[in-house]
């Protein structure tokens, strides 16, 4: 284990919970009877950026737009990759016009924008790894978008299948430590799936199924400093025993829509 991990600045961008709502159900964790304190959402959210920055990162945001409730999750919007802006095409009909608005953003700030012909959700499902493309599957993004993303980024794609609905997106279930390891939840995965990460990562930290569903493993990690869920002790515990500087960073009503840290985060690279 190294002595001192080293954190590389990152360059973030985001949404504002303005017109965060449950107002429709499309995971085990939406529940439209379920209020939302709407002013709690953005404290929380303000609390993140600020963490963000203190911790010398970038942030920047994308302006909200009402009757998008799930907006604020920017990590689902794209996926990027040495300048390459892999967009997005969501499951679920309420949130496909969320894409206009963040391929508006990318383009205005002067990037071209590739739109998939498969389901994919961005970040949600694609993990990058520093040295390839970590890819969901189950539950929202196809593997024919695993394909796609492959021929348009050039760097190889790895499929993984997730298994238990309460787990849609591989960032739910799975995050990226530093260059060399990861964090993930082994039964959120098939078998075959859960073999091929042991394979890759035979050092990989290891969460449990109470710091999963506490939205543990979607955070964010700069190599040293790992953004995380405060309710995930035991994983916070477990990371700073391998040397990572634990930030928590509570994100609890957005758990109610069945996002986090990382859902809220989109990274550009």
């Amino acid at each position: 284990m190294p002595e001192s991990r080293v954190p590389r600045s990152r360059r973030f961008l985001v949404c504002e919970p303005r017109h965060f709502a449950v107002s429709y159900a499309i995971n085990p964790w939406m529940h439209p009877d379920r209020p939302v304190d709407v002013d709690l959402a953005q404290e929380q959210w303000q609390a993140l950026i600020r963490a963000y920055r203190t911790h010398g990162h970038t942030v920047e945001s994308v302006e909200p737009v009402p009757g998008l409730p799930d907006m604020v999750f920017a990590a689902n919007a794209a996926f990027v990759v040495g300048g390459r802006v892999f967009g997005s095409l969501f499951h679920a009909p309420e949130r496909r016009p969320e894409s206009v608005h963040y391929d508006t953003w990318f383009k205005t700030a002067g990037y071209d924008v590739y739109r998939p012909e498969a389901v994919t959700e961005g970040e949600g499902d694609l993990v990058w790894t520093g040295r390839y493309v970590l890819a969901g599957t189950g539950f929202r993004t196809t593997r024919e978008a695993h394909q796609e993303a492959q021929e348009f980024l050039g760097h190889p794609v790895i499929g993984l299948t997730l298994v238990d609905p309460y787990f849609y997106h591989l960032d739910t279930a799975l995050f990226v430590l530093d260059d060399d390891n990861i964090c993930y939840y082994p039964e959120a995965f098939s078998a075959g799936s859960r073999e091929v990460l042991r394979r890759l990562y035979p050092d990989a930290v290891l969460a449990g199924r109470d710091d999963a569903m506490a939205f543990g493993l979607n955070s964010v990690s700069d190599g040293r400093n790992v953004f995380i869920a405060p309710q995930a002790e035991a994983l916070a515990d477990s990371l700073a025993g391998h040397g990572y500087v634990p930030v928590p960073v509570d994100l609890s009503e957005f758990h109610k829509a069945g996002g986090g840290i990382k859902c809220c985060t989109q990274e550009i690279r």
